[in-house]
């Protein structure tokens, strides 16, 4: 995350299809770094890793943006060599779309561990908030986890403010949870019946008696 220290010749430009590799080392990287290695992995298998990749890259909905640095030559001294530092995947929410007020989110804003603090992130939002003015939208979300203080501090000095708390739960397990839940509705309880009352006796009848 950009802070104090030298600035770095990062530039952003949308990814490729054979940018793959590097987007899946910056994912793993996020993931770790957000703890949530028992959850999502990243170790796809190739041909699907490229399939969603390829997908994601046909969505005119989403746009996978890498910062990277040039100004290294390759071994044969005719091109520059790009090194990705930095990943963000920026997306319009399409509720905030039916609403009327369009909002760009950013999803998965990664900057290498080697590059933080160069200005590779606010390269990334300024990424960002140029696709915002392109699809018109007014605000800028991104998701941040609640213990990743440093992002936490980055984003709260470019400006974001809280908005929200997202949750995540293995399908299984949500699966099993509506299960129990369902169980608990179709368990209806017998209905309690009214106590029998029983009519008075005429004080007359109760003597003769």
């Amino acid at each position: 995350m950009p802070g104090s220290g030298s600035r770095s010749r990062a530039t952003t430009r949308t990814a490729r299809l054979d940018d793959l590799p590097a987007v899946l080392a910056l994912v793993r990287q996020h993931r770790a770094d957000a703890h949530a290695e028992g959850v999502l992995t990243g170790q796809l298998p190739g041909s699907a890793a490229a399939a969603g990749f390829r997908r994601l890259l046909g969505d005119p909905e989403h746009r996978v943006v890498l910062a990277v640095l040039s100004g290294a030559y390759a071994a044969d001294g005719r091109a520059e060599v790009e090194q990705p530092v930095g990943l963000a995947v920026l997306g319009v929410d399409p509720l905030s779309v039916v609403l009327g007020v369009a909002q760009v989110t950013v999803d998965n804003l990664v900057v290498h561990r080697e590059h933080r603090r160069r200005g590779v992130g606010a390269a990334l939002l300024a990424a960002a908030a140029a696709y915002a003015h392109e699809t018109g939208a007014g605000h800028v979300v991104a998701a941040v986890g609640g213990h990743e203080a440093e992002r936490l501090r980055f984003f709260a000095r470019m400006g974001f403010a809280p908005l929200t708390t997202r949750r995540i739960v293995p399908r299984e397990t949500l699966a099993r949870s509506l299960a129990a839940w369902q169980r608990s509705w179709l368990t209806v309880p017998a209905p309690r019946r009214p106590p029998v009352r029983r009519r008075p006796v005429a004080r007359g009848l109760a003597a003769e008696g």
